[in-house]
């Protein structure tokens, strides 16, 4: 199988790597509502997304109904293995699902081959998950919010997941600070890629966050290795047996 991600917009994304499909903080289909209300925060995607098919791994980074969609949880075989952090977990379990397991940051398991290291996240306001993958012929990175774990040692990493703002709101500060980590992703990892996440896919939001969003003020932090993906549209992750002619960057 090739390696390759596909991205569904805000947190969601299908990882098909070492001869797996990983379904990562999905969000699917129905609104997003935050508590305690959508007065508060509502999201709508674009169109709603098909459950992909023949999945093997449910990888979730939070707890949050973000990254715990439950609409779309619920629309997910009770039987799928599930690897989350531990406030994921209880949202899993109570949801039905049969096979979890909780990883806590420093933490790390085997999944058929994949390798799965937590690595300490976002505080929100207990501190969640990002995940280090490694597989026989690849690696990854990926956390939500801009997160950079510093007990993580500098090593290579293929692929970075990660957003590459930093979004904010008056007063409260930065809840995403992905332009910020940048520099220091690139610098630990040296990927070949970092692909775009967490503020992408058309994704259209009402409420009183969305209202006061509007005025913030959006920083960013270009590098050539980061590709914004198209919604759908599978992205080729590189091997590590790649020569470097046919590495991929991209503008921008």
């Amino acid at each position: 199988m090739r390696s390759q991600a596909t991205y569904f917009g805000a947190n969601g994304w299908l990882l098909e790597i070492a001869d797996l499909r990983v379904l990562v903080d999905p969000w699917l289909s129905g609104p997003l509502v935050f508590p305690p209300g959508a007065w508060m925060l509502r999201g709508e995607l674009p169109h709603p997304w098909p459950v992909p098919e023949n999945l093997d791994l449910l990888l979730l980074t939070q707890g949050l109904a973000d990254h715990c969609h439950q609409p779309s949880l619920k629309l997910l075989p009770r039987d799928l293995p599930v690897v989350g952090s531990a406030a994921a977990a209880n949202v899993v379990n109570r949801l039905g699902f049969e096979q979890i397991e909780t990883l806590k940051p420093g933490e790390t398991c085997t999944f058929k081959g994949l390798s799965i290291e937590a690595t300490a996240g976002a505080a929100v306001p207990n501190v969640e998950n990002g995940y280090l993958l490694d597989w026989s012929d690849g690696s990854l990175y990926l956390e939500p919010h801009g997160v950079l774990d510093p007990k993580l040692a500098s090593r290579p990493v293929d692929t970075v997941i990660t957003p590459v703002i930093d979004l904010g709101l008056p007063l409260a500060g930065n809840f995403i600070t992905g332009a910020s980590v940048l520099p220091d992703l690139i610098q630990r990892f040296t990927p070949r890629t970092v692909l775009a996440s967490t503020t992408g896919g058309d994704v259209t939001f009402s409420g009183l966050i969305s209202t006061l969003l509007q005025g913030a003020t959006i920083k960013e932090q270009p590098d050539p290795r980061v590709v914004i993906p198209v919604p759908g549209e599978p992205f080729g992750l590189e091997a590590h047996t790649a020569s470097p002619e046919t590495i991929h960057t991209a503008k921008p």
